[in-house]
């Protein structure tokens, strides 16, 4: 009897009908699209932050047929993926390579495209702080740290009377 009055108080809509999303005291809960729901962590999107996503692209020619790789970031996470197109979905769960850093988040990211192979790519990273890192995500390596000291960012640049930056 109450289930029948609640679907007449809804409308009468079906009983059958499955609910996308509904309201409760504590708040909204609605159901995730499959894009929200396997983002990393479930990061809430943020327009308005001074931290955008960033992705890199590269072909790595392997011999699978299916050598597209993809880097992005969110926050303080680097994440590098195989890339099968717009049409098929990532597994999002298991990352060829997962980077978080503490004190500093990546800014900016981009291939190497001329020496990318199967094997090893290279992967020049910026940071918040200025520095500038070379990874190789497929065989999980930090190479170089460049810029450790931040002394070098546009912050720190100074202008001559002239006009030029020194």
């Amino acid at each position: 009897m109450l289930i029948s009055k609640m679907a007449a108080e809804g409308g009468g809509k079906e009983m059958n009908e499955i609910k996308t999303q509904f309201t409760t005291r504590e708040g909204v809960y609605k159901l995730l699209t499959h894009s929200e729901y396997s983002r990393p962590n479930r990061v809430p999107f943020n327009s308005q932050g001074s931290n955008p996503v960033k992705v890199s692209f590269v072909n790595v020619n392997d011999q699978s047929g299916n050598g597209d790789r993809i880097c992005f970031n969110v926050g303080r996470e680097l994440y590098f993926y195989i890339y099968k197109g717009v049409r098929k979905a990532a597994d999002l769960s298991k990352p060829i390579d997962k980077r978080i850093y503490k004190g500093t988040q990546p800014t900016c990211h981009d291939f190497n495209h001329l020496t990318a192979t199967a094997e090893s790519v290279s992967l020049l990273v910026g940071f918040s702080a200025g520095q500038v890192q070379l990874i190789d995500p497929i065989k999980k390596e930090t190479s170089k740290l460049f810029n450790e000291e931040g002394l070098l960012s546009s912050q720190n640049q100074a202008s001559s009377p002239s006009g030029t930056v020194v």
